[in-house]
């Protein structure tokens, strides 16, 4: 056992840091003008539908992209690809800065989606063929509260910078967040050490891979609802997204310790319960006269950490199922869930809140969310 523990590599790889360093910029420069372009395309003339598509089109082409990255990765290498993408992530948001356009809205985001796309992807691979399999869990907690810190700031820090100076400073900062990003490139790896599976290879091989996204697809649908509509909902959102986002990172990261010792599965279906009643909690403090900030506020703490356990323990349990030439394939898949999830949130949220309004609408999400778990129990038992 000893001399077990001696060989065991390290966590912290230079390989590891370089991911690192290079996700914090893309996170940057992801969630500082993920609420904020939905507000920009409002104040220019956009209804609650169209800040719903801003977010909706970005997700679509994030998705579309990730099917192709573990292609691209596989014959340009790490290196060329991951620039490419900081690039498209970065450098359309300055053309924000000089265009309220909404089709030129539109169209930075489908760009910017794309870039967030491959970043996405290869941050996640690259952590997990990084670090060793029986530290994997704490891997990517540690990979997601270092990319979680900036997020946790950046989300609720965008709004206010677009309030106190202006929506181009804004936008100026989120794409230079990015290309900062392209310094750490150079130290990756240029072509992964394994060939990679195709990502229909790897379903077709690997059982249990669609209960953990759908499970975590939930989640991350009303993700999408809280980041594009809380602002539009309640006032003071900033707080309750900053809250949001810690409860996040801090969730996400004991997650995968935990789930290094005890199991990561048990951890999916508890998170979505927990996200599903900070929905519901948001949801009645947007009723609520004298105590509703607070409950908005505690619904969101809920709901962020319900949030982070599914992040980690999904991605945990999906790793944890296919060899490591399917490590490409698993995050595309995940990432798939995840942005799927955001953009279905966005827009479907946009078409039942002009309905419903805000309260009910947050109340219907939690609600919905819990589908999954019956599709879940259906899958078992069938």
């Amino acid at each position: 056992m000893t001399s077990t523990t001696a060989q065991k590599p390290r966590l912290l790889t230079r390989a590891f840091v370089l991911a690192v360093l290079a996700g914090c910029g893309s996170s940057v420069s992801f969630y500082l003008l993920f609420s904020v372009v939905p507000l920009y395309a409002t104040s220019a003339g956009a209804d609650g539908i169209g800040a719903g598509l801003t977010t909706g089109v970005m997700m679509l082409a994030t998705v579309l992209a990730e099917l192709a990255t573990p292609w691209l990765l596989a014959r340009y290498g790490c290196r060329l690809v991951f620039a490419a993408g900081l690039v498209l992530l970065g450098a359309p948001a300055l053309v924000l800065s000089v265009s309220a356009d909404f089709t030129a809205i539109l169209v930075v985001c489908v760009v910017r989606g794309l870039g967030f796309a491959i970043v996405a992807v290869l941050g996640s691979a690259l952590v997990a063929q990084a670090v060793p399999a029986e530290r994997r869990g704490e891997g990517l907690g540690v990979y997601g509260v270092v990319c979680g810190i900036p997020s946790m700031a950046a989300l609720p820090l965008g709004i206010w910078l677009a309030e106190a100076v202006g929506f181009p400073v804004v936008f100026v900062a989120g794409g230079v967040a990015a290309l900062i990003g392209l310094g750490a490139v150079r130290g990756l790896p240029g072509r992964q050490p394994v060939p990679p599976d195709g990502m229909l290879v790897s379903l077709r091989t690997s059982s249990g891979l669609v209960g953990p996204s759908v499970l975590f697809a939930a989640t991350t649908m009303a993700a999408g609802v809280v980041a594009t509509f809380l602002p539009l909902a309640v006032a003071g959102a900033a707080t309750a997204l900053f809250a949001q986002s810690a409860s996040t990172t801090v969730s996400r990261w004991w997650a995968g310790r935990y789930g290094d010792r005890h199991g990561s599965a048990r951890l999916l279906w508890p998170g979505l319960l927990l996200a599903a009643a900070g929905m519901v909690l948001a949801a009645a403090g947007m009723v609520l006269a004298a105590a509703g900030p607070a409950t908005v506020l505690a619904g969101m703490v809920l709901f962020g950490a319900g949030f982070g356990v599914t992040q980690n323990a999904s991605m945990a349990v999906m790793l944890d199922r296919v060899p490591a030439s399917s490590y490409g394939a698993v995050s595309a898949l995940w990432n798939i869930a995840y942005d799927l999830g955001l953009g279905a949130g966005a827009v479907g949220f946009g078409f039942v809140a002009a309905h419903t309004g805000y309260p009910a609408g947050f109340a219907l999400t939690g609600a919905l969310m819990l589908l999954a778990l019956t599709i879940r129990h259906r899958k078992a038992t069938s």
